[in-house]
């Protein structure tokens, strides 16, 4: 749970700061009767349920391998994480689409529209908070990467759902704000139920985006290249090793790989011998990768493996 510390604090963080957000606007929505403000204290609450969810699916990742689940439970997280973005779609944007219809179908004046600029710059202040705690945690992740690059990349999704999701209620904020000076300056009151529709679109676009990489991360995304690039390294190290063909590996959590090696054995090595090789390679793994938490070997001829390899690239062809 250590490689978890600083995605904990980015969803407590995201938590605590949509929860009071959700009460001041859910309080602001009731005195003033817009439609905008109500949606934003919708989506608040909705990301309060979502941090939650998040925190849940940390701690049932982090449960060890059992006789049901021999290769842990690290997809968990990636499950929940899916969850949150069919939560954000179908809560979010639908409650805020449906608002905006709504109040554009019956129109109401605001009522002391004063209330509502108060708490969308209370609201500003708080999620910007919030924001740049996640901010800070993804860029130390990222890395040298590009911000887009990092996303896709990534098989952390806790980090990066909090920093889409408060970015989202940046721009949600401010398509409220000026929906309801809009609507207020204009006396078109149905400029509130446009702007709620605005928010469902946002809504639906971070949705849509989430659940495209948690899918990606439940299929099963392999390793970044520089930790294939090591193992195979590392193998090819042993003495008992003629050569290293080739990895496979899959993440089944941010911390939690499963590597398959193609190795040629050198022609003299007998099976207790091979057996004591695959020994030092774990305990060589555990000492510098420590991610790989699973290791299979297969004992396969250079040409075997070339084999295998182009059937998987033709694989991935005809699946683009």
């Amino acid at each position: 749970m250590a490689g978890h510390s600083g995605s904990k604090v980015v969803i407590y963080a995201a938590i605590a700061g949509n929860l009071l957000i959700a009460v001041t606007k859910f309080g602001a929505a009731l005195i003033t009767g817009s439609s905008a403000m109500l949606s934003e204290g919708v989506h608040s609450l909705v990301d309060t349920g979502n941090g939650l969810l998040l925190l849940y699916g940390l701690k049932r990742a982090a449960k060890p391998a059992d006789a049901s689940h021999p290769l842990g439970h690290g997809r968990e997280l990636y499950f929940w994480s899916f969850i949150v973005a069919l939560l954000v779609f179908a809560l979010g944007a639908g409650i805020s689409f449906y608002e905006g219809i709504t109040h554009i179908l019956h129109p109401e004046p605001i009522r002391n529209p004063f209330w509502n600029y108060v708490v969308l710059g209370a609201s500003f202040v708080f999620e910007g908070v919030t924001w740049w705690v996640a901010f800070r945690e993804f860029r130390r992740h990222k890395g040298r990467l590009g911000w887009f690059e990092a996303v896709r990349v990534s098989k952390d999704p806790s980090v990066y759902t909090v920093l889409f999701e408060d970015s989202a209620a940046l721009l949600g904020l401010a398509v409220a704000f000026f929906g309801i000076l809009a609507a207020q300056l204009l006396d078109i009151p149905e400029l509130d139920g446009v702007a709620s529709i605005g928010i469902s679109l946002i809504l639906g676009a971070t949705a849509i985006f989430l659940a495209r990489e948690s899918k990606g991360l439940l299929i099963g995304e392999p390793a970044m290249p520089d930790v294939q690039r090591r193992l195979l390294a590392i193998a090819q190290e042993d003495p008992s090793i003629q050569k290293a063909n080739g990895a496979l590996t899959v993440h089944l959590g941010p911390v939690s790989i499963v590597a398959g090696l193609s190795i040629e054995f050198e022609d003299h090595t007998t099976a207790p011998e091979i057996e004591a090789c695959v020994v030092r390679l774990e305990a060589r793994l555990q000492e510098e990768l420590p991610e790989i938490t699973s290791l299979f070997v297969k004992p396969q001829t250079t040409g075997g493996w070339e084999r295998r390899r182009k059937d998987l690239e033709a694989v991935a062809k005809a699946g683009a």
